[in-house]
């Protein structure tokens, strides 16, 4: 499996020079969407709320109560938590489309989409009220059903002591398959807990919490810190294994590691959103084409492309209906990644067809 286009240099001369324009453009779309929402909150008052929030020395007057708790404890946490997840989900995407050499690999290949939702849909269906560790029980069988499953597809793919990408890849599909036939089970014998099941699979940052970031936020820390040490690594991999071994790349042992922190980071954003399409897909594709296939470069832009296309779609799934005609209610976010992202990668697709072999 492999990308004929994959070496291509981007559209940018100076790749590492525009990854301070795109933190702007992180920046600047947190604080757009921080003003977003059921109640049109000043931005002279956002930033009130978010200095008297971390330096408590701004007078309390200044902000109403409603205001602080809406920024603080609502948006805030939120945004916060899109930025953790989207960032997953798009350096992930950069991953595994460097390992498998294929544009069109993303998160959710090795099965942990399909791991977690089992996990997930077991609580929802089993009416688990209790909370492990401090968060959910959902996202904690989510987040344990996730891992299990890259687990197996590992597993089942290795041989002897290697992992051949391609048996890799065959394997995660396969248990997705089987372990998508359990959750349509779990929906048909899911009796009232139908729709909050289905709202779950469709993916919501709706229920993001301080406490869900305070779980997942280490561990996420320590995925990204694994992954730009292998950026280099991984940029050699995408000539080849046989190239890279020569190179002197210790290919199985970066793999490994690879696919570790990927798993990690992709198990955790999927225990506390559910499972949000497109972005690991479509991200990574488009930065490869503005930034070019230098890991070192790419994967940054990748962890700030999915943050802002999250957020985005999240202000979108926030917003749509209260545009419309008022009704006080939002999509799942996933739909909207999957309305915006599936036209948009089959364009990408088109203008990239006849690149990639299998």
């Amino acid at each position: 499996m492999h990308s004929r286009g994959n070496l291509k240099r981007g559209k940018i001369r100076s790749p590492k020079k525009a990854l301070p324009v795109l933190f702007a453009l992180l920046v600047a779309t947190f604080l757009v969407s921080l003003n977003l929402g059921f109640k049109q909150i000043p931005i002279q008052t956002i930033f009130d709320a978010l200095f008297y929030g971390v330096v408590d020395l701004s007078p309390q007057s200044t902000v109403s109560y409603v205001d602080r708790v809406i920024i603080m404890e609502i948006r805030l946490p939120r945004l916060i938590g899109g930025i953790l997840v989207g960032s997953s989900l798009g350096v992930s995407g950069a991953v595994l489309q460097g390992i498998f050499r294929n544009n069109l690999a993303e998160p959710y290949v090795t099965g942990v989409s399909s791991g977690a939702a089992v996990g997930g849909a077991s609580a929802i269906v089993l009416g688990f009220g209790v909370t492990i560790f401090g968060t959910a029980a959902v996202s904690v069988l989510a987040f344990i059903g996730a891992i299990s499953a890259v687990l197996l597809a590992y597993n089942i793919a290795r041989v002897g002591s290697r992992v051949p990408v391609v048996t890799l890849l065959l394997s995660g599909i396969s248990v997705s398959v089987f372990l998508s036939a359990i959750i349509t089970l779990m929906m048909v014998f899911s009796g009232e807990e139908l729709r909050a099941l289905i709202f779950w699979l469709l993916g919501s940052l709706s229920s993001m919490s301080w406490m869900k970031i305070s779980v997942i936020l280490p561990p996420i820390i320590l995925a990204f810190t694994i992954i730009a040490v292998y950026a280099r690594d991984l940029n050699v991999m995408t000539l080849g294994e046989d190239t890279a071994h020569t190179l002197g790349v210790r290919v199985e042992r970066s793999k490994i590691v690879l696919i570790f922190a990927v798993s990690l980071a992709t198990a955790l954003a999927v225990s506390v959103s559910g499972i949000i399409g497109f972005v690991g897909l479509v991200v990574p594709h488009i930065t490869r084409i503005i930034f070019g296939p230098d890991h070192r470069v790419l994967l940054p832009a990748s962890m700030m492309g999915g943050a802002i296309f999250l957020m985005l779609c999240d202000a979108l799934a926030r917003t749509a209906f209260r545009s419309v005609g008022g009704i006080g209610m939002e999509l799942p976010v996933g739909v909207v990644t999957a309305l915006i992202g599936g036209p948009l990668f089959i364009y990408l697709l088109r203008r990239t067809k006849g690149r990639y072999s299998l």
